[in-house]
């Protein structure tokens, strides 16, 4: 106690003694304890890129911050072998951010795409050019001057350190859906020779092989292919042979990792290796560049898993994996032991706080062949509990119907859904408050919805229908069908209505023609044309945005807990598509960038959790392909998002292996895991589960109240954080309890306890946070714990203050500690 006491009190004389800063900013560094640190050395740090920027992580556990532009989710290292100049890439929401030194920063985005963003407050429009979002970053594993980076459409290279970049195109210009890319020489076939020892004792000396320039590509439905990017015509070739993928799919499933590595051959000329890894099965395979094809080197024992991030140290692949980082090697075929540099230094990836999500990291190597250092990517994958979004803890878990509004006009309609809530064991309703129509229903008090709304007679009294629901505790999600929207596309002068440019009227889409036949049922030579009946309204229009929102906020302000937008994206139907015009599009804006620029909108306005509905394949597939639902964008700016992975509406033979009958588990376990992977740890996956007949031939087979259980089990088992039961009559009859933690006893192998029950799971920084406080805690007893927490609990405020030339209140921690257990 006297040691503890007499340091608080230097603490208190030194404000007193010394100038609010020293000259040279320096300060007193306590000697490391003889813990598992001491290795490190004051001047050791690792850089860490996080959802808040990038970071310097000292050995004394402070997070210096360097540059806070955005999101950083890659570092490259790169050195210049013969000046050993060192320079920095980072993978940023800003683009390509570069430096030297890690004090000055640039831009590297020349030739790059960038998205037009419109921004609205209200009154006046603004443009914000934002780069496009790159999906990879990788550097030459010989020359630091050439990388690759890539948006979902298109691979980019740059031959002189990211000042210049030139676009290579892809594997399909119509399909979007990029995830990883990587560039490397490789020989060229049937060149090089060996060394040959002659007749006469002489040596003719070995050739060495010509090379050429290559770059990779990992398309999420395309597979693997590579280009070569010098050649006259550039052209890519897919080469998908041997890469696993799933039953019944033509495509190998997802590539997450392109990492070409280069080793000696025995004549000591340089031979470049390229292992790949996937993003839903746990496999790592070896490229055969002569056959054109991968080579399975390693299978983990789930069903569904991810390895991403992988990463030469010198003698083994480093990989990550939910919850662990893991190293395979090639040499043994097995799995091996992590440097002891990773050992050392992770836990300092906490000094981040609770609520950053770390992306990736440089650690630095003792081992001088090693100075290069470890590199480390989608380290968000270390904690697969984690949620990181604002309104996580309020919208996890939700169990939900939907139910129309006219459903719930009347006290015996509410206590009648309120009673399937609650004898089935859920806890949330999605009720359309603006419906497929456009829709009003319920009474508003904004003037612009009463201006522009059409307040349909089967409405609900909110005033009487929310206080009913919450005597319940029942979760209320507003379903608001945004685009498609007949009130609103006849509004006016048909101003936000989709134009059709041929007909010059409001675009709707043709379903087809009929031959118009007479009285007698003779044709008549005539045609009929047959419309959907659906009306859309212009995605780019602010004003369709404002309207939508304020909507959002009445809601919100009158008792409902989340939004949820439907029909969040753009017409796809209709044989007539190509007249299709949008008239609010401004310059240089595509389908991403509207919804993006309506959801950074909505974000910016609703304080409360927001939803989208999607496709299944949007969620299965990272594309965004025809509809602009791209989840990898719009994670930025949602926390929900609501896939609708209904059996009945893939194609019939997708994923209708035997037992046929566990398709609809096997949908949902998979696909659940595929999305959550997709939007990293920014958004709760809570798909919508088919509770209705639909007459398509699985269905007529296999359609009863067991095909809606297993969706739900399927849900539970791989990610587990919510779904909602989706009737368009509100007809729950096929529905049952909770499945809670019941074993599924489904011949579904997945099913099988053996494997990891959520799928996607293995750890939470919040609760390694509460286990290292709790820990922490102990370090003494009664008076002694009191002062102990005094300083701990100042630590972070007072840190940042500190510029004399005394002890950090962090360094007297670590002292008092040394102390307590000495």
């Amino acid at each position: 106690m006297r040691i503890l006491f007499s340091i608080c009190f230097l603490i208190s004389i030194s404000s007193c003694l010394l100038p609010a800063q020293s000259e040279d900013n320096s300060i007193y560094r306590l000697p490391e304890s003889s813990d598992s640190n001491a290795a490190l050395s004051s001047s050791d740090f690792i850089l860490a890129g996080s959802e808040s920027g990038l970071y310097k992580i000292t050995a004394s556990k402070t997070a210096i911050p360097l540059w806070q532009g955005g999101k950083v989710s890659k570092i490259v290292r790169t050195e210049n072998k013969s000046s050993s100049k060192v320079r920095w890439y980072f993978l940023t929401t800003e683009g390509i951010v570069s430096s030297s030194d890690l004090t000055v920063f640039d831009f590297r985005n020349e030739g790059l795409p960038f998205l037009t963003i419109k921004q609205y407050d209200g009154k006046n429009t603004t443009f914000l050019k934002q780069p496009a979002q790159l999906k990879d970053l990788a550097v030459h594993p010989t020359d630091p001057n050439i990388l690759v980076t890539a948006t979902k459409d298109d691979v980019y290279i740059t031959y002189d350190g990211g000042t210049n970049w030139k676009c290579l195109g892809s594997t399909s210009s119509s399909t979007s859906g990029i995830k990883a890319v990587a560039v490397c020489d490789m020989n060229r076939s049937g060149t090089g020779k060996p060394a040959v020892k002659n007749a006469d004792g002489t040596v003719t000396p070995a050739l060495p092989p010509q090379t050429d320039l290559v770059v990779f590509m990992a398309h999420t439905i395309f597979g693997f292919s590579y280009c070569m990017p010098n050649a006259k015509k550039i052209t890519w070739k897919d080469c998908n042979g041997g890469f696993e993928n799933m039953k019944t799919q033509s495509y190998p499933d997802e590539i997450a990792d392109i990492l070409p590595v280069v080793f000696s051959d025995e004549n000591g000329f340089p031979v470049t290796e390229v292992f790949v890894s996937q993003s839903y099965l746990p496999r790592i395979y070896r490229f055969d560049w002569t056959k054109n094809r991968g080579e399975l080197l390693y299978s983990g024992s789930e069903p569904v898993e991810t390895i991403d991030a992988l990463f030469w140290d010198g003698t083994k692949l480093l990989f990550t994996k939910p919850g662990d980082i893991a190293a395979y090697n090639p040499v043994t075929k097995t799995l091996d032991s992590l440097p002891s540099e990773y050992n050392r230094w992770q836990p300092f990836f906490n000094v981040l706080g609770k609520n950053d999500t770390l992306y990736s990291a440089w650690i630095p190597t003792a081992d001088n062949e090693k100075k290069a250092g470890l590199t480390l990517g989608e380290l968000w994958l270390l904690y697969p509990d984690d949620v990181n979004n604002k309104y996580a803890d309020k919208a996890l878990n939700r169990k939900a119907i939907y139910v129309q509004a006219h459903k719930v006009m009347t006290k015996a309609g509410i206590e009648q859904y309120k009673k399937i809530i609650k004898d089935n064991k859920l806890d949330a309703m999605v009720i359309d408050m603006k419906d497929d129509y456009g829709g009003i229903r319920f009474d508003p008090n904004d003037p612009l919805i009463r201006e522009k709304g059409y307040v349909s007679r089967y409405k609900i009294d909110i005033d009487t229908f929310v206080p009913m629901m919450k005597e319940q505790g029942i979760y209320l999600v507003a379903r608001i069908v945004t685009f498609k929207d007949k009130n609103l596309a006849d509004y006016g002068k048909k101003q936000y209505a989709v134009w059709d440019k041929s007909l010059n009227r409001p675009w709707i889409g043709i379903s087809g023609y009929e031959k118009v036949k007479d009285e007698n049922g003779n044709e008549t030579g005539a045609t009929k044309t047959l419309y959907y009946d659906e009306n859309w309204v212009d995605p780019y229009s602010q004003e369709v945005w404002e309207y939508n929102v304020h909507i959002a906020q009445e809601l919100i302000a009158r008792g409902f807990d989340e939004i949820q937008f439907d029909y969040i994206r753009f017409p796809t139907d209709g044989k007539n598509m190509g007249n299709a015009q949008f008239r609010w599009r401004s310059e240089g804006m595509d389908k991403e960038s509207a919804l993006v620029s309506f959801l950074r909108y909505a974000r910016a306005n609703i304080d409360a959790p927001i939803g989208i509905d999607i496709y299944g394949a949007n969620g299965w597939y990272r594309s965004g392909t025809r509809t602009g639902q791209d989840v990898e964008l719009l994670a930025e700016y949602v926390d929900v998002v609501c896939p609708m992975f209904y059996p009945s509406h893939f194609e019939q033979s997708f994923l209708n292996y035997a037992p046929a009958s566990e398709r609809p588990y096997r949908v949902y376990y998979y696909g659940t895991y595929r999305n959550t992977v997709i939007g990293r740890n920014k958004l709760i996956i809570r798909p919508w589960v088919q509770a209705f007949y639909l007459n398509v031939s699985y269905d007529r087979q296999y359609y009863n109240e067991n095909y809606v259980r297993q969706q739900v089990y399927g849900v539970r088992d791989s990610v587990n954080r919510g779904y909602m039961y989706w009737n368009g009559m509100c007809r729950y009859d096929d529905i049952s309890p909770d499945v809670s933690d019941k074993k599924y006893t489904g011949p579904s192998y997945e099913a099988d306890a053996k494997y990891k029950k959520p799928a996607l799971s293995g750890g939470s920084k919040a609760k390694l946070h509460e286990e290292q406080e709790m820990n922490s805690s102990t370090v003494s007893s009664g008076s002694d714990t009191a002062a102990w927490d005094t300083i701990r609990n100042q630590e972070e405020r007072d840190n940042n203050k500190n510029k004399g030339g005394f002890p950090k209140l962090g360094d007297i921690k670590k002292l008092w500690q040394a102390y307590s257990e000495s």
